[in-house]
């Protein structure tokens, strides 16, 4: 795919593509967009936590809903990816049960970004997991993109559309522990500890993520595989018109 140079045209000047990665943790998501837009776009992450590991040009710490009902229209991209917790498996059945026993609660953060992200009548993309809320427009998976990690992930997008791509058979099974049996597999799960489950060196190496050694939060960032991914199926979209201003 012929990759261009994003600019948007202001009378008589030019400025970068910019690009607003909320919920950003390091910046997983962040890099993978970078490698889609190019060095020339700039890049704003924003996370309620400090991450002192971001890779993007800008960090605002804070709400990021507050940040894109403030300045997402200052935008000309947005992703979103709202935390997981209060969305999949930990607030189902018996998770759910047990995590109300000890007063463990999750917000669930989908629909008001996605309300907050309408408002800026930017092209966006919602990231989460399978049992969230989030449109399942996009599905990806590392062994798309010969990644030694699974972590199935679904994109709704905003304002924008482009083809699904298939979903190829998985190679084998996830390596470690499952009910006291060992399993042996060409995956590494990175999520939690113990049981087999992937070292800080193992997640990097799976994720292709050099740039952190923190490792909650190497689990929880996007393999930058995916972002550029959907940057650049983005980009396809706006290629023809693109050429004609050129």
């Amino acid at each position: 795919m012929t990759q261009h140079t994003l600019f948007r045209r202001v009378p008589d000047t030019f400025r970068p593509f910019r690009v607003l990665d909320a919920y950003s943790c390091i910046g997983g998501g962040t890099k993978g967009y970078r490698a889609a837009f190019g060095e020339d776009c700039h890049i704003t992450g924003v996370d309620k936590e400090a991450q002192p590991d971001y890779c993007g040009d800008d960090f605002h710490q804070g709400d990021a809903i507050a940040f894109i009902l403030a300045h997402g229209h200052e935008f000309d991209f947005i992703h979103a990816s709202p935390p997981c917790q209060g969305e999949g498996a930990p607030t189902k059945g018996t998770n759910k049960a047990r995590n109300a026993a000890i007063g463990r609660t999750y917000p669930r953060l989908i629909a008001p970004t996605r309300a907050a992200l309408e408002t800026t009548g930017r092209p966006y993309v919602i990231e989460n997991v399978a049992g969230s809320e989030v449109r399942k427009d996009i599905r990806l998976c590392g062994e798309q993109f010969g990644l030694a990690v699974l972590m199935h992930r679904y994109f709704e997008l905003g304002g924008w559309t482009t083809a699904r791509p298939a979903h190829p058979r998985h190679r084998g099974r996830v390596r470690g522990y499952r009910h006291g049996e060992y399993f042996d597999g060409p995956y590494v799960a990175a999520y939690g500890k113990g049981g087999g489950k992937a070292t800080v060196e193992e997640i990097r190496a799976a994720k292709r993520i050099d740039w952190s050694t923190d490792h909650l939060r190497l689990r929880e960032a996007l393999p930058p595989a995916y972002t550029e991914w959907i940057g650049r199926a983005y980009l396809a979209t706006l290629a023809p018109a693109l050429e004609v201003a050129a």
